[in-house]
């Protein structure tokens, strides 16, 4: 088998405090994150409603959110919110190690919500 390139954590979480589903809470988060998982920030990007007309908003409960993703020197972490459910959906990969235990806790702490399906994966 080869050595491992790197790793992967999907995280699953319901029951979040939707107030933390802003791009001041999210930009706070991936910085707080990164420091918890050593791991260096290079650009945010984001995809949400933000400066859209309310018209073309998206209202429907699985499409109304923020997506974002954050580069990192090693990969990237993207994260899905859905505002009108609560729920958020996380990936983190990155080729440096990380301790995967310490960003679901710290991840399920900051949304305030309950992680309802978290895997881990090695990539090779």
């Amino acid at each position: 088998m080869s050595k491992p390139y790197g790793k992967e954590l999907i995280l699953d979480l319901h029951h979040c405090d939707a107030s933390t589903f802003n791009r001041k809470s999210l930009k706070k988060y991936f910085k707080e994150l990164c420091i918890q998982i050593d791991m260096q920030r290079a650009k945010l990007c984001w995809w949400d409603d933000h400066g859209v007309a309310p018209e073309e908003q998206q209202t429907l409960p699985h499409l109304k959110g923020t997506s974002a993703v954050q580069f990192i020197m090693t990969s990237n972490i993207v994260i899905h919110t859905l505002d009108l459910l609560g729920n958020v959906y996380i990936n983190i990969f990155s080729c440096k190690d990380f301790d995967a235990d310490v960003a679901k806790k710290f991840t399920e702490n900051w949304f305030k919500g309950k992680v309802v399906s978290s895997h881990e994966i090695k990539r090779i």
